[in-house]
């Protein structure tokens, strides 16, 4: 699988729905679902948790969870669901998710970590990668970090996406820890040169090409997250710039226009307008119109008995 651009796991963000939408613009990111609990997945829906439209693939299924055995049922699961790779979340620095002993905190526990890779590849034969960031708390120096990932690396993990920020685990809030550490790219770049065997994505302040040119000087792959959200339009150049796909690029109305099939079936189902519509929001990004193409769905989309129209009628403020 070939990560050079993936977008990244967003909590109440990449849902099913979301990830149809980007893979109208393009057909060669790895996409990563939010991240689901070993709890959700054992004891839960797991039809709810992990359906997904064939159209996604690639696609990661990322999985928060510190219990070996668990993870590996999940990660069976998953498999037989038809996910492409299982990624196990070591970056989430939330209250919540540190209770549930996953997440960023167990940075602090890499022989852990390397007990859950091992029981996860023992279980599936689909890869199964790390997502982490270079540090937590007090761990400022770049051995730190590296003491974290060898134990892993030798546990058989071979991907690790580096969120290059380090997490503080109290005081900041999970939005405050993406922005206020500051990003020490220079500890990816750093590891890639100290482990050229390892596969290494990098994440964290990365919005345009220029920057992904850049990090792919030196670096196996980009993750982009909130930028996609944001600007998904973005994701419409990905397959020409970094994949070499000859494709002509789609409009921004094309694309809508793509999407009303799925739309539809969606609301066939017993769906809502609202749980597709809410990740369109940015299309329009930077564009003349973009304000009447959100406030124009926005109004309409949550309202009973709304449908597709609600989008193609909000496509006229962008002619």
């Amino acid at each position: 699988m070939d990560r050079s651009f993936c977008v990244a796991p967003m909590l109440d963000w990449t849902d099913r729905h979301c990830r149809y939408f980007y893979r109208l613009m393009s057909k060669h990111a790895v996409l990563y679902t939010e991240m689901v609990t070993t709890g959700a997945i054992l004891h839960g829906s797991q039809q709810r948790h992990l359906q997904f439209n064939e159209n996604e693939h690639p696609v990661a299924l990322q999985l928060g969870g510190s219990h070996p055995e668990e993870l590996a049922k999940c990660a069976r699961i998953a498999e037989e669901y038809g996910y492409d790779e299982i990624n196990l979340n070591v970056g989430c620095p939330s209250d919540r998710v540190q209770n549930g002993m996953f997440g960023a905190c167990l940075m602090a526990q890499p022989r852990r970590v390397a007990e859950c890779v091992t029981a996860m590849q023992k279980a599936v034969k689909i890869p199964v990668t790390v997502k982490s960031r270079i540090g937590i708390d007090d761990m400022e120096s770049y051995q730190e970090f590296v003491d974290f990932i060898l134990p892993v690396a030798e546990s058989g993990c071979s991907t690790f996406i580096i969120h290059a920020r380090k997490a503080w685990l109290q005081g900041l809030s999970p939005k405050q820890n993406r922005e206020i550490p500051p990003l020490r790219y220079e500890f990816v770049s750093q590891l890639k040169l100290q482990f050229p065997r390892l596969e290494i994505i990098i994440n964290g302040g990365i919005c345009d090409f220029e920057q992904i040119d850049h990090h792919l000087e030196q670096l196996d792959g980009v993750m982009l997250g909130r930028e996609v959200y944001h600007n998904p339009y973005l994701l419409n150049s990905v397959d020409q710039k970094l994949y070499g796909a000859s494709n002509a690029e789609s409009t921004r109305q094309q694309i809508i226009v793509d999407l009303i099939p799925y739309v539809q079936n969606h609301l066939a189902a017993g769906g809502s307008l609202n749980h597709v519509s809410r990740h369109v929001l940015g299309l329009f990004h930077g564009q003349k119109g973009a304000k009447g193409w959100r406030r124009h769905i926005s109004e309409n989309a949550h309202k009973s008995g709304a449908d597709e129209q609600v989008l193609l009628e909000a496509l006229k403020f962008t002619e």
